[in-house]
């Protein structure tokens, strides 16, 4: 049985400080309450028995390096994650950029890519996905070759068809009416190995890259970012900074979405958002 390491302010400091002068990745601006659990978790991970253990496993090995960036930024997502909220997006928030020309979209954090596939999807029956530009980025590079894959074991995420029938098959003019939706038009699904692909037309439509949101860094401008439950792990300093590059990023009147449970509510100087129509969607003042 693994035996939970206790760890100081010390050693989370030293650790910082040796992945940063390592792999210039600073994970100083992190909460701390969640940045320890995840050390913690990484710890019995490895083998170590200590801070001191883990430093010269890494230190030692340049894979370990780039798996321990990988284990700690590594977050959960799933298809259609939140049906209401995505109820909320097909009814009063996408239809404002159906008649540009051009739709610009971020997925930032993407993780597993679950997310993003779910909006191209909702862009598709919306018939906007021909005009739509989407990227997604992640600095954990792992889970960025699955997202690129669009594979996902339909085992472990039983519930991705409920979550899809919620938001795809519901008519959002009157929700008590249904849409027949075939799985297959967006999905490969493989019984025998209990999982399911996204097909290519969709794969092809997104960019995937890597980007660390600490950085900052603006490569586009963009309509629609959406950021759920990512700068719920940083502190107040790095939540203002990469609310900055959001900020930066959107056209005027653009909109940024984050999680139900994540607040920007005290904003960097010269960022102006207005919040409204859904909890945790702002828009670009």
């Amino acid at each position: 049985m693994a035996v939970q390491v206790s760890i100081t302010k010390e050693d989370i400091a030293r650790l910082v400080f040796e992945v940063k002068r390592l792999y210039d990745f600073d994970f100083s601006e992190y909460a701390e309450q969640s940045f320890r659990r995840r050390i913690e978790h990484v710890l019995v991970t490895y083998g170590a028995g200590s801070i001191d253990e883990l430093i010269k496993k890494i230190k030692a090995d340049k894979d370990l390096l780039q798996k321990f960036v990988n284990d700690i930024t590594v977050n959960t997502t799933e298809l259609f994650r939140d049906p209401d909220v995505w109820l909320n997006l097909r009814r009063n928030v996408l239809p404002k950029l159906k008649n540009k020309t051009n739709i610009n979209i971020w997925h930032a954090g993407c993780s597993s890519g679950e997310e993003v596939y779910s909006m191209l999807i909702l862009l598709n029956e919306m018939d906007m996905l021909f005009n739509a530009k989407v990227f997604a980025t992640d600095i954990n590079t792992e889970i960025l070759n699955r997202a690129k894959n669009g594979i996902f074991n339909s085992r472990l995420h039983h519930a991705y068809f409920d979550n899809f029938d919620k938001v795809i098959k519901t008519n959002p003019l009157n929700f008590e009416e249904t849409i027949d939706v075939p799985y297959d038009k967006y999905f490969e699904i493989d019984k025998a190995k209990k999982s399911f692909m996204i097909k290519e037309f969709l794969r092809d439509k997104v960019t995937f890259k890597y980007h660390n949101l600490t950085e900052g860094g603006i490569f586009y401008k963009f309509d629609l970012i959406l950021c759920r439950n990512v700068i719920i792990y940083f502190n107040t300093e790095l939540q203002n900074k990469v609310v900055s590059l959001f900020h930066e990023s959107l056209f005027q009147d653009g909109m940024l979405l984050i999680g139900a449970h994540e607040n920007i509510s005290y904003l960097p100087v010269g960022t102006k958002f207005e919040s409204k129509m859904m909890k945790g969607l702002y828009f670009k003042k």
